[in-house]
């Protein structure tokens, strides 16, 4: 019998609009109470006009529709390699507003011809002389950069974080709902290469294959530049030409034999570029943010590197266009920061990195409170949930709060403990855990549905604290009444 999905069946459009409405019931019964205790409601017919500003910028709601908020990725509204409960907010919001930010990836200096030169905001990031750097603590590591003499920030945390974005009468406790309403490829401002976007993947020395290399030279890392159609003509990217990295002398003058410390820029006469590389690939373009969450409590400065609780670089292609996340908020106002944006990746990221391509996103803020959580399913959430229209993905790590579990040096520890067991095993309990408070199955139906129905993946290896993700349909649930 077609239940919406035998294109062959004469009423499968009938059937069709019958399972769609079911899920919305299913995804309307999910939610319950907690989003109409937001205010939710009131917003979703709320409109926004995105603008193109020079610094942040807000536009008043008229008649009680949410503000719309726009935040630049500059030098002034970034924050590079961490994650802190310190940090001054760039913008506050209430519940329900909607707010567009630019994220840069912090691999942008691989090829600045494309992907920095001629843009402003790239560029006040970007800038190193011999002087000064634009940005200079580039990670969580001491100010000074003398540990290692990478740089400031030693480089433990990379990821170029817009923001963070206060949310009004956000307590801990709370969730924060985030519903990503758009994501576009940054073009280069380059007028060489007019409509296009660029983005980097690096085989770096922490990927997963880095110590399995078949052919000379072994060890090596290897850069791969990859071209996308910033106009949204063209739904695939494809190789442009990669090059073996050699060891590169940044502006302060450290040589850095590795891929060891953040944008770093790329001296091109001192690489090979071999072009004609993957002909006739078509690598399907599915933009996403790999770093998306509120600031954790533990500690005062996070390297923005391993995931957990709160979010932060979770490397799911999934959260993307149309996705909702949901995050337990730690701190006051939840400080919420997105970066790591990607043009495509693949589950695991196995090499270290995915397309790592400039974006820019405009998502929907929608505050619940604790108070108002009871008997729904948001009421006990402590890890990062993520909704799609036809899925639930449950997140598990190797260690779920990892700065809390391994305690004063976790933030080092996590890079030598993690494995996909411990993550499998987190990722059983929450799903467990779900199916039986949500959907109110008992512990051996939601052990027995887990086995034929979920699907669990390797979100990523590269990360510090690895992920393990399962995919729950909301299909299997359409038959039951709202």
């Amino acid at each position: 019998m077609c239940n919406g999905d035998d294109r062959n069946c004469p009423d499968f459009e009938r059937h069709r609009k019958k399972l769609l409405d079911e899920l919305d019931s299913e995804r309307r019964s999910f939610m319950k109470s907690a989003f109409v205790a937001s205010g939710g409601a009131a917003a979703l017919g709320a409109g926004g006009t995105l603008i193109s500003p020079a610094v942040a910028q807000t536009v008043a709601g008229q008649q009680g529709r949410p503000n719309h908020h726009y935040v630049p990725a500059t030098a002034d509204t970034v924050h590079w390699g961490y994650f802190s409960k310190l940090l001054k907010p760039v913008v506050e919001v209430d519940s329900g507003d909607y707010i567009t930010i630019e994220a840069l990836t912090h691999h942008a200096n691989d090829d600045a011809e494309r992907m920095v030169k001629g843009d402003p905001g790239a560029e006040s990031v970007f800038l190193w002389t011999k002087d000064r750097k634009g940005v200079d603590r580039r990670g969580a590591g001491p100010v000074d950069g003398k540990l290692l003499g990478r740089g400031s920030g030693e480089g433990f945390g990379v990821h170029i974080c817009t923001g963070p974005v206060f949310i009004r009468n956000a307590e801990p406790g709370d969730i924060l709902e985030v519903r990503i309403m758009d994501v576009k490829p940054r073009p280069s401002a380059n007028p060489d290469y007019s409509g296009k976007a660029f983005g980097s993947n690096a085989a770096a020395w922490w990927g997963f294959h880095y110590k399995e290399l078949l052919t000379e030279p072994k060890p090596r890392e290897v850069v791969t530049i990859y071209e996308i159609d910033a106009t949204g003509q063209r739904n695939w990217a494809k190789a442009l030409y990669n090059f073996q990295w050699t060891p590169q002398t940044d502006p302060f003058g450290v040589v850095h034999k590795t891929i060891d410390y953040p944008g770093v820029p790329v001296d091109h006469s001192t690489i090979k570029e071999n072009h004609g590389i993957l002909k006739n690939v078509r690598i399907p373009i599915r933009p996403h943010f790999g770093v998306m969450g509120v600031a954790p409590k533990e500690a005062d400065y996070v390297d923005s590197i391993p995931p957990a609780y709160f979010g932060g670089n979770m490397d799911n292609w999934r959260i993307g266009k149309g996705a909702t996340m949901f995050y337990p908020i730690a701190v006051e106002g939840g400080l919420f920061s997105i970066g790591d944006s990607h043009a495509s990746q693949g589950d695991s990221e196995l090499c270290g990195t995915a397309i790592e391509c400039s974006l820019t996103g405009t998502f929907q803020l929608i505050l619940h409170k604790k108070a108002s959580l009871g008997g729904t399913s948001l009421a006990e959430l402590d890890y990062p949930l993520l909704e799609t229209q036809d899925e639930w993905v449950l997140h598990g790590f190797s260690f779920p709060n990892y700065l809390q579990e391994l305690g004063p040096t976790a933030q080092q520890t996590i890079f030598e403990k993690s494995s996909v067991d411990l993550a499998l095993k987190d990722a059983f309990r929450k799903m467990r855990a779900f199916l039986m408070t949500t959907k109110g199955l008992t512990e051996d139906e939601a052990i027995s549905l887990m086995s034929i129905a979920v699907d669990f993946g390797v979100t990523q290896v590269v990360d510090g604290n690895w992920g393990v993700h399962a995919i729950l349909k909301k299909s299997l649930f359409a038959g039951a009444e709202a």
